[in-house]
C-alpha cells in the first residue's frame, strides 16, 4: 500500500513537516507495512520557501534587512541551485508573526525590508526571484519596498512620503534609471483585488488590528497609490491576487515588472506532486482551518483537485472545519481535531488519533 501524506501547516501550532510525520504514526499503526511518503506542501504562504528550496538542494542565505516597523533584522532567501535563482517569503522581513500585538501599526508598516531581499539577491547573482506571499504586517501596497529599490513617492511639495498613510498625498512617483532585477514571480494564496469590499484592505486589515478609522485612510492611500501606477501603464489593481500580503502583490507587479502565480501551482511543480500522487493509493493532506477560503488557492483544495484527475482517494484531517459542503464535496472525507484551536497542546496526538481512526476505515488494495 502506498500513501501520500501531503500536509500544509497547522498556523500557530506545528509545521507541515511535523503534521505529516503525525498523520503518518496514525496510518502506520494500522497499516505497519505501508510505503508512506510525507511531502510538506505549500501555497504562497508560511513553509513556502523551505519546500522549494528542499527540492532544489538549496541552502539558506543571511542578509541585512528591516522589519515592518523599522527595526534591524537578519532575514534569509534560498538559493535555488538548479536554475541560479533565489526564493524567499515576505513574512521573512514583513511578517505579523515577527510584531507584538502592541507594536501593531498598519498605518506605518513597511515592506522595505523586502525590498532590501530582493536587492540582496540580485546582488549575488540570482537570475529569478520567486516571492512567497502570506503572513504580511503590511498594508502598504508594496511602497515601502518599491523605496527600498529606489523609487520616491513625493507629495505635492516635492517631499518624500514614507508611509502608508503619507500616501493619501502621493501626487507624483520618481521611477529611477531601470533598476536591473531579474524576472520575479509572486506566489499567491489568495484571489483579492488590491481594492474594494474584497480587497487587501477591508479584508485583511481587521485581522492585522485596524480600526474602522484606519480601514478608510489605508483604503485611500492604496486607491491613490494604484491611480499614479495606472499613468505609468502599470495598472494591476483588478488583477486577482493583487491584494495579497496587503497589495504587495500589487506592488510587485506594478513596480518589479514581476508575474503572479497561484503559490500551489509552483510549489507542486517543484516536487513533483503530480508524479507522488500518480503512485500513491491514497492521499491525506490537511491544514490548520478548512473553510470557505480553501477554495481560493489554498494547498489542501489543489492537492484534492489533482488526486481527483488521477482517481485517487483523497481525504483531509484538519484543525476546524467549517462545514461547507463545496469543501467537503472536494474531499472523499473530512476529520477534525474536534475543532480545537490550532495551538491547542494536544495537535500531535489527535493528528495520529484522526489518522489511525481514518486509515481503519480503508482496505488494502488487492
Amino acid at each position: 500500500m502506498r500513501i501520500l501524506v501531503a500536509p500544509d501547516k497547522f498556523k500557530g501550532s506545528l509545521g507541515a513537516s511535523d503534521v505529516g510525520r503525525h498523520i503518518g504514526i496514525g496510518v502506520r499503526a494500522v497499516f505497519p507495512d505501508a510505503q508512506i511518503t510525507i511531502q510538506p506542501i505549500a501555497d504562497g504562504g508560511e513553509g513556502t520557501a523551505d519546500v522549494i528550496r528542499r527540492a532544489h538542494g538549496g541552502e539558506w542565505i543571511a542578509c541585512p534587512a528591516h522589519d515592518a516597523i523599522g527595526r534591524e533584522i537578519s532575514a534569509r532567501y534560498g538559493s535555488l541551485p538548479e536554475s541560479s535563482g533565489a526564493v524567499f517569503e515576505m513574512s521573512a522581513a514583513a511578517g505579523l508573526a515577527q510584531i507584538a500585538p502592541d507594536e501593531r501599526d498598519l498605518l506605518r508598516a513597511s515592506t522595505f525590508g523586502v525590498g532590501e531581499i530582493l536587492r540582496a539577491a540580485a546582488d549575488r547573482g540570482a537570475r529569478q526571484i520567486l516571492v512567497g506571499l502570506g503572513g504580511s504586517a503590511t498594508n502598504d501596497g508594496g511602497s515601502g519596498m518599491a523605496r527600498a529599490l529606489g523609487i520616491r513617492f513625493l507629495d505635492k511639495e516635492e517631499r518624500e512620503i514614507n508611509t502608508v498613510e503619507g500616501l493619501q498625498k502621493l501626487v507624483r512617483i520618481v521611477w529611477p534609471n531601470e533598476r536591473r532585477l531579474p524576472p520575479i514571480t509572486a506566489l499567491s494564496d489568495v484571489r483579492n483585488p488590491l481594492l474594494g469590499p474584497h480587497g487587501a484592505t477591508r479584508t485583511f486589515g481587521p485581522q492585522k488590528g485596524a480600526t474602522p478609522d484606519q480601514l478608510e485612510i489605508l483604503e485611500r492611500a492604496l486607491g491613490r497609490l494604484a491611480e499614479m501606477a495606472a499613468e505609468e501603464d502599470r495598472d494591476f489593481r483588478e488583477v486577482p491576487g493583487a491584494g495579497a500580503a496587503g497589495g504587495l502583490g500589487f506592488g510587485l507587479m506594478a513596480f518589479c515588472r514581476a508575474g503572479l502565480r497561484p503559490g500551489f501551482e509552483v510549489v507542486a511543480e517543484a516536487i513533483h506532486l503530480h508524479d507522488q500522487i500518480a503512485r500513491a493509493d491514497y492521499v491525506i493532506t490537511g491544514e490548520g482551518k478548512m473553510d470557505r477560503q480553501t477554495l481560493e488557492g489554498k494547498a489542501p483544495a489543489g492537492v484534492a483537485q489533482m488526486a481527483r484527475k488521477f482517481g485517487k482517494p483523497v481525504f483531509a484531517i484538519v484543525g476546524r472545519f467549517s462545514g461547507d459542503e463545496e469543501v467537503r464535496a472536494l474531499f472523499d472525507g473530512i476529520r477534525s481535531l474536534d475543532n480545537k484551536p490550532p495551538d491547542f497542546p494536544h495537535t500531535a496526538e489527535l493528528l495520529a488519533q484522526r489518522a489511525q481512526e481514518l486509515a481503519a476505515t480503508w482496505r488494502a488494495p488487492a
